[in-house]
């Protein structure tokens, strides 16, 4: 907003959840420092739909935490070498270690459950 020529500028850091794929999963996750919420996902579950804005929700709160979803149907390779066998599964990575995983809808709370057991 400007008023008589005086500028303020008002910065909001939002963290968004990044979609990574087969190619960028060393970078994004194995190769992390910190602790890494992984979504194995598909467009067509509707318990990943509803989880989503869940997962939206809290990459903005828990800004030590990575936030990352990968689409099941695009990158199989990778759901085949963590053995994701049902959808949504979510891991939790702690410097680019796996230490948690489970599978199924949660509420925020049993969500934040789940990743401060690996913090």
């Amino acid at each position: 907003m400007c008023v008589k020529f005086k500028c303020y500028y008002f910065y909001l850091i939002i963290m968004a959840v990044a979609h990574i794929t087969n190619d960028s999963f060393q970078s994004e996750v194995a190769d992390h420092k910190g602790t890494v919420l992984v979504d194995f996902y598909a467009d067509w579950c509707g318990p990943c739909k509803a989880t989503g804005p869940i997962i939206e929700a809290l990459a903005e709160e828990m800004t030590d935490v990575k936030f990352v979803k990968v689409n099941v149907d695009e990158n199989q390779q990778l759901a085949g070498k963590y053995s994701v066998f049902s959808i949504p599964t979510f891991m939790v990575f702690k410097d680019g270690k796996m230490v948690n995983q489970f599978v199924g809808a949660r509420s925020k709370d049993g969500f934040q459950e789940e990743i401060k057991k690996a913090m």
